[in-house]
């Protein structure tokens, strides 16, 4: 190329100059935006052979030569030389963006390139106007200084919101998809920010906007950084009726039962008081986002609950509520109430249709059994035929070798087996020292003798809550798996 780039421009240099500047301009929006790469190079290589084309045919773009407007040589010159301006203002700019990209910016960085683009385009604009149409930039300048103050001054508000927009983002207190929460009681996670305000969508799934120069005198926290694990306290108060030792244990079993938080770091209890009315404690551990807080206090409370009825531990009277001193439980009054297997029946949704005198039945040939900590209860693939309902402890359920949920005190398992036949999809190891109720087949032979009606309502709940069925299967696929398990029922109680 460089040896016929001086055939071409002998020729006619400003006449190549304008050509190959237009061909640069069409082939620059052919290519799309999304290859800035791709457009950096050509534009480079564009302003390269008009660079040598001006070097080549003597023509300084950075000096007025005091032509008119008269002479189509003069027109050519202006022409030639704007297009030269313009080819170098996108070079710098395709050089900025790349920058940009490289250094791996958030998106919110656009308005950063905005502010860049916009200087490169004003000092290419002056330049074009001083050397090549010859305005005298001093004076241009001190007029646009005057006009400056009277935008400044009718437009104080809007601009403080860019430049306060400007500072947060080259502060980068928080980038696109950070969940922040600001003083003023507003959190949400960044969808937008703009020049003039930042959007944020809230946990009521709404939009709030933000002008740029109240944000920026706001506290804010970024709860995303340095990571989006988010730190829950929650209190928590139970009668002083047993040592407080045995009340923290009880309460670090509660939190290794919790699916919805972090192992690591690992949760903590502290004990924060005690008096004649209550032992407060409280629980100490993260989430995965700060999306996951109402589900994980939910899952805690939950299994705060369940634990305590299991270990026996009786709830304090709320701190406003005043008692009578003899009246108050002590660790050798308190009689706590005790968990029976016909509470646990009750509470299991697929004996919900069964009668009292049913339930009673079931519940009068539960076996007590123990299991130690890592002991294995079921093997993945084998039938378990009990219905096992967790009086006390955690278990482990385990595919693969691969931690899937655990199991507290009023869970159960091992009923598809027992009604159905059905292998067993897990692995249940227990975690801690374990207590269950076991109920076998034959409690189940008299009930389904007495009331064949009921096999079915059985075999119709464990096709909805078993297996691996998917939420949107056709009606049809459902009553298939029910008629396939009310056989599977019929065949071990013979009916």
């Amino acid at each position: 190329m460089s040896q016929l780039l001086p055939d071409v421009v002998a020729s006619s240099p400003l006449t190549s100059l304008i050509g190959v500047g237009l061909a640069g301009i069409l082939v620059w929006h052919l290519i799309p935006r999304a290859s800035a790469y791709t457009r950096l190079v050509v534009q480079i290589i564009f302003f390269g052979v008009m660079t040598a084309i001006l070097l080549n045919g003597k023509i300084a773009p950075n000096s007025f030569e005091g032509y008119g407007t008269d002479d189509a040589r003069s027109l050519n010159v202006i022409l030639a030389k704007s297009l030269w301006w313009l080819h170098l203002s996108w070079a710098l700019i395709g050089f900025v963006r790349i920058y940009l990209v490289l250094e791996g910016r958030p998106r919110e960085a656009r308005l950063l390139q905005d502010i860049v683009v916009g200087l490169v385009y004003l000092c290419v604009a002056l330049s074009v106007l001083a050397f090549v149409f010859g305005v005298p930039i001093g004076t241009l300048v001190a007029t646009s200084g005057v006009v400056a103050i009277v935008l400044g001054l009718a437009l104080q508000n809007t601009l403080g919101d860019v430049f306060s927009g400007i500072a947060l983002t080259i502060g980068r207190p928080y980038s696109l998809g950070d969940w922040i929460a600001l003083g003023d009681g507003i959190e949400g996670r960044v969808i937008a920010s703009t020049w003039r305000s930042t959007h944020i969508l809230t946990g009521a799934n709404n939009i709030a906007i933000l002008p740029n120069s109240l944000l920026a005198k706001l506290a804010l926290t970024n709860v995303s950084q340095p990571d989006e694990t988010h730190l829950v306290t929650m209190t928590f108060r139970v009668a002083p009726t047993k040592m407080p030792s045995i009340v923290e244990d009880v309460m670090c079993t509660v939190l290794a039962g919790c699916n919805t938080i972090l192992r690591e770091p690992p949760p903590l209890v502290a004990l924060k008081g005690v008096d004649a009315t209550a032992l407060e404690i409280e629980l100490q551990f993260r989430v995965t986002s700060s999306s996951v807080r109402i589900r994980a206090r939910n899952e805690v409370i939950d299994l705060f609950y369940r634990h305590c009825k299991s270990a026996g531990l009786l709830l304090a009277m709320p701190p406003a509520v005043t008692a009578v001193v003899a009246a108050l439980p002590s660790e050798e009054a308190a009689k706590p109430p005790e968990v029976t297997p016909l509470d646990l029946i009750r509470a299991i949704p697929i004996f919900t249709s069964l009668t009292p005198q049913e339930q009673e039945s079931l519940a009068d040939a539960a076996v007590t059994r123990e299991f130690q900590k890592g002991d294995v209860i079921v093997q993945e693939g084998q039938t378990l035929p009990s219905l096992m309902m967790i009086r006390a402890g955690i278990v482990v359920m385990r595919e693969e070798g691969r931690e899937l949920k655990r199991l507290s005190p009023g869970d159960y398992f091992g009923e598809t087996g027992l009604l159905a036949g059905m292998e067993e999809a897990f692995t249940l190891e227990a975690l801690t020292r374990v207590t269950v109720y076991d109920i076998g087949q034959p409690a189940f032979e008299p009930l389904f003798a007495a009331r064949p009606a009921l096999a079915e309502e059985i075999a119709a709940h464990l096709s909805r809550h078993t297996g691996h069925l998917p939420e949107h299967a056709l009606p049809h696929e459902r009553e298939r798996r029910t008629l396939r398990m009310l056989k599977a029922m019929r065949m071990i109680f013979g009916r």
